[in-house]
């Protein structure tokens, strides 16, 4: 079936109208009709080549939400009507230990991304900016429908990716949690760690949104241009969350943790961040990674998110505004999310 999208012609070349080709429904498979497609910083990343060479013509959008129109003759937990979202991941090996264990986005063999990645039939996966879109019912998710489905679809990214290490390092009460930057993962961050009981700060290089960390959940806000901030801050913090994507003084934010405290990076700059191994064995303090979640631990997230009337703050945009809003994201203008609406591709 071909489908109306919106893809990369070449790395740094403007996204253009173009129709893809999508797999027939198989026995286990879900056909959805696209509704939202969020605008991650991954996918101005990649088709930018900023991580390397891709497989153009390229679809990006791994933030999907829409409902379902067709399922194969095997599956049970997703039906017709269904609003569903897909996240990062359309496919793993589904045998190895981590898959096993929850971790299918750390798959031995490599799980399969949403785009720019090789599919189960040997085409390259084709993401979300496009009206339609099949999946392997094992990797859609169930949208809780109190939740907007606009402001649900950067969830399907960003809240995963800010869930996953705040439960994972056991944000909650009694818990001090910084969030560095406040932008489409920062502001989710703030908002969730604040549901789970911790303490947050965020970390902004100014106080220009310092009301709306507030609003959003935060306890304190601090401007890291301030060149006291890191000394009035020092050994302050049990978890810190690094959100941007690009390139930190990571030792001088170490020197924020106190004793057993952990850095984690979210973000990912596309240079290497230098590490004084000094600001590590000092406090026992970690720097550490996190990438997504699992399946089951993304249905967790949602099912949180509707529970604590948690999601992103969005400007919806029609697919001709694409361009645009990506360069609105590298300018910070964008207050948090662009998500597109499916129905402007025609």
């Amino acid at each position: 079936m071909r489908v109306n999208a919106y893809a990369a012609p070449a790395a740094g070349k403007p996204l253009a109208a173009t129709t893809i080709e999508r797999r027939e429904v198989g026995a286990n498979d879900v056909l959805i009709d696209i509704e939202y497609a969020g605008i991650c910083h991954s996918d101005i990343h990649t088709v930018n080549g900023d991580w390397g060479p891709q497989p153009f013509p390229l679809v990006p959008g791994h933030e999907i939400v829409g409902r379902v129109s067709e399922v194969g003759s095997g599956v049970t937990g997703h039906q017709v009507g269904d609003r569903v979202g897909v996240g990062c991941m359309v496919n793993s090996c589904g045998e190895c230990h981590n898959c096993t264990n929850g971790d299918e986005q750390y798959c031995v063999r490599g799980m399969v991304g949403t785009y720019a990645a090789t599919d189960r039939d040997g085409t390259t996966t084709q993401g979300g900016y496009s009206t339609h879109v099949v999946v392997d019912a094992d990797y859609v998710l169930s949208i809780p429908e109190s939740l907007d489905p606009a402001a649900a679809t950067p969830l399907l990214c960003a809240g995963i990716t800010t869930y996953s290490p705040l439960k994972h390092w056991n944000a909650g009460p009694g818990k001090r949690v910084a969030v560095v930057g406040l932008g489409g993962l920062g502001h989710m961050a703030v908002q969730i760690a604040h549901a789970m009981g911790a303490e947050v700060t965020v970390l902004s290089q100014s106080l220009k949104k310092q009301e709306d960390g507030l609003r959003l959940g935060a306890d304190h806000y601090y401007a890291t241009s301030d060149e006291n901030t890191f000394e009035a801050l020092a050994d302050s913090f049990d978890l810190i969350i690094n959100t941007v994507s690009a390139k930190i003084d990571v030792s001088a934010y170490l020197g924020l943790l106190d004793v057993n405290g952990a850095l984690v990076n979210v973000g990912a700059p596309p240079e290497p961040l230098d590490v004084n191994v000094f600001a590590l064995l000092t406090n026992r303090r970690s720097f550490s990674g996190s990438m997504i979640g699992g399946i089951a631990e993304t249905q967790e997230m949602l099912d949180f998110c509707a529970e604590h009337g948690i999601a992103s703050e969005v400007e919806v945009i029609g697919a001709d505004q694409v361009n645009e809003a990506y360069e609105r994201v590298l300018a910070s203008d964008v207050r948090y999310r662009f998500v597109i609406d499916a129905s402007t591709l025609g």
